[in-house]
């Protein structure tokens, strides 16, 4: 796969950068495992994102969030469950955390979840309300969610 790498200002920009949905279809949050990808736009129809939520299928507590711009490039993921990190320096980052780009090793760096940004992992319909405004998605995607989102 082609690698698109980032200058740290040109990531950060595509994070703060308002998204937007790209389409009016309806995405069902996967209940049993599986996932989706809703395509997103800059306000300025410049720049497209994708936004991907994928659930295991065993573990239905392991839940992956992520925002990509540029098709390939990881800005932001969220894993909410399964094993802990290891960051390039060698430090060991424990479950959930956040992946954030990082110029020169795109997404291979996890941080501890931030304060105050994520108020409920149980809750997966709000964590992923809480994780699109993380991002700057201002005008979600239409998702579908089930009993046990």
């Amino acid at each position: 796969m082609t690698e698109i790498n980032l200058t740290q200002t040109e990531a950060d920009a595509l994070i703060a950068m308002q998204k937007l949905r790209a389409d009016d279809n309806q995405y069902s949050f996967p209940d049993l495992g599986g996932g989706f990808t809703a395509p997103l736009i800059s306000s300025d129809k410049r720049e497209k994102f994708l936004l991907d939520v994928s659930r295991g299928r065993i573990d239905l507590a392991k839940v992956k969030y992520q925002n990509r711009g540029r098709n390939i490039v990881v800005l932001v993921r969220l894993d909410m469950a399964g094993p802990s990190h290891r960051n390039p320096d060698d430090q060991e980052i424990p479950c959930p955390h956040l992946h954030i780009y990082r110029e020169g090793y795109g997404a291979k760096w996890a941080i501890p979840l931030p304060t105050g940004v994520f108020t409920d992992l149980n809750d997966l319909s709000k964590t992923l309300d809480e994780f699109m405004k993380h991002c700057n998605i201002t005008d979600p995607p239409d998702i579908i969610r089930g009993l046990f989102t």
